[in-house]
């Protein structure tokens, strides 16, 4: 029996207000990305005014912003790719091998996501240090992806065990190799699962600043170590900069993120239960 059209009605209103109000802050960050410094830091909010570019003309014109933005694309999207690339390895052996002590191999690697940054900062430096590892391009791409494998490889795991076996035997039956099977049949299968792990691992690199900042150097700096380091000018904390700042860098993400939501929704999920064939 169908709901009421006022209570669906009223349902829908409430998740409009809750939606809005997680909302408000971005829209609070985009609008005042285009507002005067005075409008900024006025006591009372300014809801209409003139939209100026000056803050971002001014972010754009910061001396090594647009390597720094480069730099924010290039360790995200290549560490996360590699990742991916890692993870599908294992998740399909966990998947289809199912060697001794998977459950508790996979637990294992889950938890390295579990133990907080700052407790870790310090025996990763120390390893960096002594392997020469520190302040290098090679160095911050290996930590990154060491990062976001074990999600990937969790996600991943969740959308392989929801294809069928009989996909792989119907592969191999025919004459087909393992890596005909694993890249060309397989692969297309969980292809939601490999743009689920994409996105919720380049939401993490793309706003991670700890290791950057005590890992990185002046050749491997993102925009959130520019964030941090840049909010003060003359003493005073630079709204219009952190405002303008914020909008560049978040708009590519979110933009990212709707465009592939559908995917996240199912990654969520885990993975997927499909037919036989």
């Amino acid at each position: 029996m169908n709901a009421h059209p006022w209570r669906q009605r009223l349902y829908h209103l409430v998740l409009w207000v809750v939606a809005l109000a997680f909302f408000m802050p971005v829209l609070w960050i985009f609008l005042a990305a285009f507002k005067s410094s005075g409008e900024l830091v006025s006591p009372n909010p300014v809801f209409l005014f003139r939209p100026t570019m000056d803050n971002i003309i001014r972010v754009v014109q910061e001396p090594n912003f647009l390597d720094y933005l480069r730099m924010s694309f290039i360790l995200s999207i290549g560490s996360v790719v590699i990742a991916i690339a890692v993870a599908f390895l294992a998740a399909y052996s966990f998947s289809r091998y199912r060697p001794t002590g998977t459950n508790f191999i996979m637990f294992l690697l889950l938890s390295t996501r579990m133990v907080p940054a700052p407790a870790v900062v310090l025996p990763i430096f120390l390893m960096y240090t002594a392997l020469g590892w520190a302040k290098t391009f090679h160095g911050m791409i290996l930590f990154y992806v060491m990062f976001s494998i074990p999600f990937s490889l969790w996600i991943l795991k969740g959308f392989l065990d929801g294809v069928s076996l009989r996909y792989d035997e119907t592969a191999l039956v025919n004459g087909g190799s393992r890596l005909h099977t694993m890249f060309r049949v397989v692969l297309p299968q969980v292809k939601p699962g490999l743009v689920a792990a994409f996105i919720f691992n380049i939401i993490f690199v793309w706003n991670e600043f700890l290791f950057n900042y005590i890992l990185g150097g002046q050749g491997t700096t993102m925009i959130p170590v520019l964030l941090a380091t840049g909010v003060k000018q003359g003493g005073m904390t630079d709204w219009s900069f952190i405002a303008a700042i914020s909008f560049i860098y978040m708009l590519p993400l979110i933009l990212a993120i709707y465009v592939f939501q559908r995917y996240l929704l199912v990654g969520m999920t885990f993975g997927t239960v499909r037919g036989e064939v």
